[in-house]
């Protein structure tokens, strides 16, 4: 456990943020962005105070990071008292943590706690890696983006909230209206209240990346079905988004043959869903109402 005391004695706060002064400050330190990690390092110091207002951060609130790579929002977030787990794959980041937020340097850094562990946040255990309730923030390497949020709002424990730098267009994508939702969308919206809550342009990263992000909330629900229910649930949703532009009465008895025909198309009148709307334009609840009229399925 690295524990950090009364304040922050290094630039790179929301203060002295920019992209000169980070691109001098990676340099200087030999931690220049590697691309096959998708690294973009947080530059600005205006949409810091936004992740970190959107964290909703209290002294002693456990918080799992992952992809910290030179410890910016890790900074932020122990400056606001935090309990921070920060995963970090990459050996020269974690090394330089290490130094940066520990007491070798003549005392505590920081007013929060950090435990830092090296390795790829994909392969931990979460259950023995933070205690519940924790809250998920993080400026998320885009290359992991849908397996870490499968990763973490699928099995328990869940966090109680998330707050991820995402790329603009999957943060929009997952927030979308029915009209314009993806299996992602499903997914996330199932288990989580969500919304965009700034975007992002690429001048606020160093390096800058070729697209804008966006900060993207979620507050989680309690989960809605049991778990045999919940697995029917996703192989119905999965079915229908194997061809999410063809029409319901099309692709679900194509995608799901084990279900007769008649009796998709008599589930679907049930509850009121017109058999030619298509899988992008079905609400979570509108779902939800479908495998429940199909019932368990073979």
């Amino acid at each position: 456990m690295i524990v950090a005391g009364d304040e922050l004695r290094h630039p790179l706060d929301a203060r002295h943020l920019g992209p000169a002064v980070l691109a001098r400050y990676v340099r200087e330190h030999g931690l220049q962005a590697d691309r096959r990690l998708s690294q973009n390092f947080l530059a600005d110091g205006e949409v810091l105070d936004t992740l970190v207002a959107e964290a909703h951060v209290t002294p002693g609130r456990r918080i799992l990071e992952i992809g910290p790579g030179p410890g910016i929002l890790t900074a932020a977030l122990l400056a606001a008292g935090a309990e921070v787990t920060a995963v970090e794959v990459d050996r020269r980041m974690v090394d330089h943590l290490r130094a940066r937020f520990g007491d070798a340097a003549g005392g505590p850094l920081a007013q929060g706690h950090l435990r830092l562990i090296h390795g790829d946040a994909l392969d931990q255990d979460l259950a023995a890696l933070v205690a519940a309730p924790w809250d998920l923030v993080a400026n998320l390497p885009y290359h992991i983006t849908s397996p870490t949020l499968h990763r973490v709002l699928g099995p328990e424990p869940r966090p109680a909230r998330f707050v991820l730098m995402l790329q603009r267009e999957v943060a929009e994508r997952i927030a979308a209206a029915p009209g314009g939702l993806s299996y992602l969308s499903v997914f996330v919206q199932y288990h989580a209240h969500v919304r965009v809550a700034r975007i992002v342009p690429p001048q606020a990263f160093e390096p800058a990346p070729e697209v804008a992000s966006a900060i993207l909330v979620g507050e989680i629900v309690p989960r809605r079905l049991e778990p045999a229910a919940e697995e029917d649930f996703w192989r119905l949703v999965q079915a229908g988004f194997r061809e999410r532009r063809k029409m319901l009465h099309n692709v679900l008895p194509r995608q799901l043959p084990i279900v007769e025909r008649a009796t998709l198309l008599a589930a679907l009148e049930r509850v009121a869903i017109e058999p030619r709307r298509r899988p992008q334009t079905l609400s979570v609840d509108e779902w939800l109402a479908l495998a429940a009229a199909l019932g368990p399925l073979p």
